[in-house]
Formats: structure tokens, C-alpha cells, sequence
């Protein structure tokens, strides 16, 4: 006979909550629009009387301007809460689908359901936003909601534990703080829903965690996210771009161009460009501008500075270890093969390599784990609808960065190594729903086709209508 497995002292503390949160579920409160439609309006109302707050936190944690939180995060939540508000009735309505011959008479319908109680793992990179995105999703659902935020950004995870709480139902959302210890605790429990973003290395723990409840999971990692700059694109435009989406939040995006591909003809004025761009957003001297922050914590740093040995400085390459500043780092002559290309760097670093035509750039591409986001800049049609057809990416962006998360209506997700499933707007509603299959069938009248005894006049019917 099997021993039970023993229960950590941090499971027996969590389990009240967590039992607190399944009554709340069973009670089905949160099936009501009203709940849903009411926790969102909170959660917009939250943000605008606690901004302030929210951004010091992310200021300490991140060096984010109030510019950057507000846009990035806060602002960011508040108009995912605001069309989640708008829509909700929209989206809980069932769905009418047409009935075979077979079956008839009858009606066919597709009801969404709430999965029930979900865990929400986020990360350090947003720590607001990447917590609360995935919640509204969760709420609308109708679902009750464990958030788990990130212990790096001790002062955001602390925002969220001091806040949620006076604005949300505590009987069906709550807050855990802690680190490995806590969320190890935490798969260990049974739930509906498992939503984590974060690095791939976590993100196969809690695969595996899920899979011993067949939990559904979906999972937002990362990846090298590719800039591709072919012969015939605008450079200053491409310039602008590439620098701000490689550069937004210090380079802690999950989707910002992680390394560029450019022809050979075009590198030097691509990189003379991006070198005046970066003057331009960030002065002289990024370590003194408000919009350039700092490396989340020391292990980072250390992992980042190494990288800058991996090919030709052309911008940036200082650094303050007391503050983790590294400057915004252009590199070229860089090895396909070097350190800064063989993980996500997640950082102010883009290296640029030359790539002779489409065909490498695509090639090259596709010899890799496939990218969260891919970019490329080119005016031609054809060049864009090759990419499209011919790699995979979790999104695509064609002249331009990072703003395809922007748009609500496009689902937002991995694919393959970056990630499973997809969320924002109404993919987030349906991220934490099931798709109830309904059939309704009067009891008259009862046609024999179906029933047994079979007979040559049956199978000739059915042949007709199947």
C-alpha cells in the first residue's frame, strides 16, 4: 500500500485560504454578472485611487518613471479591466451552433462555464501588470483566484498584498506572498487552473506539477524574439523601433527584439542610427535619465555584464554595480554561437548579426525554439507574408515592436518553447473557461433511423443525411 504524502507546515497554513476561496466558488457567487462586472469596476478603481502607491513600488523595484508604470502597467490593466467590463455579457453568452439531421429535432449551444478556483503565478519584469492582466481574464471567467507574485519585486508583490485585498472579495480572491518555498506549496494543491508566466525552466515545473491533477495550464515564457532588417527598410523608423521596444523597461520585456538580423549593406547605417536614437531617448548619460531604469537585483547584473564580452561594443558597455546599471549596449561581430545568444538575455543588450538575404534570415529562425514575438522591417508584401507563412512565433509585428500586445482583440501567447495558450481581451475570458458543450432534444418526435434493429431502408437514410 502507497504512504500518504506528508503535508509541509506551509500547505497546512495555506489550506484555510484556500478552502475559504472553494467555498466561495461553490456558493456561485461568481457566476453572476453582476460579481464579475463589479470586481472588474474594483479593480480599475484600485489603480486610479492607488497609483501613486503602485508606481513608488515599481520605482523601487524596477527604477520605473511614473511614465512607464502608468503605460506599461497600470494604465495597461485599467483598459483590459475597462473592455473586459464592456463586454462581459457579450462574452458569457452561449453561443448557438447548428444541429445535424441527425439529431434533429433539437438545439445545439456552447455555454462557457468558470473552471473554478485558478492560481495566477506572475513575474518580476511587470509585476503589476503580468499579475492583474491574467486575473481580469479570471474574473470575468467567473472564477475564484489565488495570486502569487513574484518575491523579486519585494516592493510590488507587497503593493498587491496591502491593496487587493480592501478592494476585491476576499472570499474569492486572495494574495500569497513568498518565495520558492511558497510556490512549491502551492502546486502541490489541486487546482482548476494553473496561469504562470515566467522563464521556461520554472515554466516545465509547473507543467509537471499540474500534470499529477491534470490541471490545465497556460504558460507565458519567452524566448529570442528576432528583428529581422531587410535591404528596402526604412532604417531611422527601424532604428526608433528596435531601440525602444530592446529598451522598454531596461530590456526586462519578454517580447522585446532579444538580437537584430540585418543585411550586410544596411548594418552601419542601422547602427548609426540606433546610436543617435539612444542619445536621443536617453541624453548623453542613460544613467541620469528618468526614463532608463536598473537591473532587477545582483544575480541578474552579474549575468548580464558577462554577456558584453560576447562581441564588438558599438553603444553603451558601462557600468555601476552599486546601482545595477548597465548602459543601453549595442553589439556587432557577435557569434551565433556566443553566451548572449544561446539564452534570453533580458537586459539592455541587442546584439546585431548580418544575415545575406531572406532566406538565412528565415532559416536562421527556424533552426532555433521558436520566439514569443518576431519583427520584421521590410516594405514588401511578399517578404511579410513569407515570414508569416514560413516561421513560427507566438505574434508577428511588421514594421515595428512589442505593440501587437496593445491591440485586444489578438490573442497573446507562445508557441512551443515560449509558451502554451493565450490571454488579453476576450482570450484571457476564455483562457479560464470551459466550452460546455450543450444539447437540447424534445422527447418527441423519437424517428427510429438511429435505434437498433438495422434494416437496408435505415442505412439507406442514413446515408443520405450523415
Amino acid at each position: 500500500m502507497n504512504k500518504p504524502i506528508a503535508r509541509s507546515k506551509l500547505q497546512d497554513q495555506i489550506a484555510p485560504r484556500l478552502a475559504r476561496l472553494r467555498a466561495g466558488f461553490n456558493s456561485g457567487r461568481t457566476r453572476a454578472h453582476a460579481w464579475r462586472y463589479e470586481q472588474l469596476f474594483r479593480i480599475e478603481a484600485m489603480l486610479t485611487e492607488r497609483e501613486d502607491e503602485f508606481a513608488a513600488a515599481l520605482f523601487k523595484d524596477l527604477g520605473k518613471s511614473p511614465g512607464d508604470a502608468f503605460t506599461t502597467e497600470i494604465g495597461f490593466v485599467k483598459a483590459e479591466a475597462r473592455l473586459a467590463r464592456k463586454r462581459l455579457r457579450r462574452w458569457m453568452r452561449p453561443r448557438r451552433v447548428g444541429t445535424p439531421m441527425l439529431a434533429l429535432p433539437a438545439r445545439s449551444k456552447i455555454v462557457p462555464e468558470p473552471l473554478g478556483v485558478a492560481l495566477i503565478i506572475g513575474p518580476w519584469n511587470y509585476p503589476i501588470q503580468l499579475v492583474l492582466a491574467p486575473l481580469v481574464g479570471a474574473i470575468a471567467a467567473g472564477n475564484c483566484a489565488v495570486v502569487k507574485p513574484s518575491e523579486i519585486a519585494t516592493h510590488s508583490a507587497a503593493a498587491l498584498a496591502r491593496y487587493l485585498p480592501d478592494y476585491l472579495d476576499p472570499d474569492c480572491i486572495t494574495v500569497i506572498e513568498g518565495g520558492v518555498s511558497e510556490t512549491e506549496a502551492l502546486l502541490a494543491v489541486r487546482w482548476d487552473k494553473i496561469f504562470y508566466t515566467g522563464g521556461g525552466r520554472v515554466g516545465r515545473i509547473v507543467m509537471a506539477a499540474a500534470a499529477k491533477h491534470l490541471t490545465p495550464v497556460t504558460l507565458e515564457l519567452g524566448g529570442k524574439s528576432p528583428a529581422i532588417v531587410l535591404e528596402d527598410a526604412n532604417i531611422e523608423a527601424a532604428a526608433r523601433r528596435i531601440v525602444w521596444g530592446r529598451f522598454l523597461n531596461t530590456g526586462q520585456t519578454c517580447v522585446s527584439p532579444d538580437y537584430v538580423l540585418v543585411a550586410p549593406g544596411r548594418e552601419p547605417a542601422l547602427l548609426e542610427a540606433m546610436k543617435a536614437v539612444l542619445t536621443h531617448f536617453f541624453g548623453a548619460d542613460p544613467r541620469t535619465s528618468p526614463d532608463f531604469g536598473r537591473i532587477i537585483n545582483d544575480h541578474h547584473f552579474n549575468r548580464l555584464t558577462a554577456m558584453l564580452e560576447d562581441g564588438e561594443v558599438v553603444a553603451g558597455g558601462q557600468i555601476d554595480k552599486n546601482s545595477r546599471y548597465i548602459a543601453p549596449t549595442i553589439l556587432r561581430k557577435v557569434s551565433p554561437e556566443a553566451p548572449v545568444m544561446q539564452e534570453e538575455i533580458f537586459g539592455p543588450i541587442l546584439p546585431v548579426l548580418t544575415m545575406a538575404s531572406l532566406n538565412e534570415a528565415i532559416a536562421f529562425v527556424d533552426a532555433r525554439p521558436k520566439p514569443l514575438a518576431l519583427y520584421l522591417f521590410s516594405r514588401s508584401r511578399e517578404a511579410a507574408r513569407r515570414v508569416i507563412a514560413e516561421t513560427s512565433a507566438g505574434g508577428v509585428t511588421i514594421n515595428d515592436t512589442v505593440l501587437h500586445l496593445a491591440v485586444p482583440g489578438l490573442p497573446f501567447g507562445g508557441v512551443g518553447d515560449s509558451g502554451t495558450g493565450a490571454y488579453h481581451g476576450i482570450h484571457g475570458f476564455r483562457a479560464f473557461s470551459h466550452d460546455k458543450a450543450v444539447l437540447n432534444k424534445p422527447s418527441w418526435p423519437d424517428p427510429p433511423l438511429r435505434y437498433p434493429p438495422g434494416s437496408r431502408f435505415k442505412r439507406r437514410w442514413l446515408r443520405r443525411i450523415l
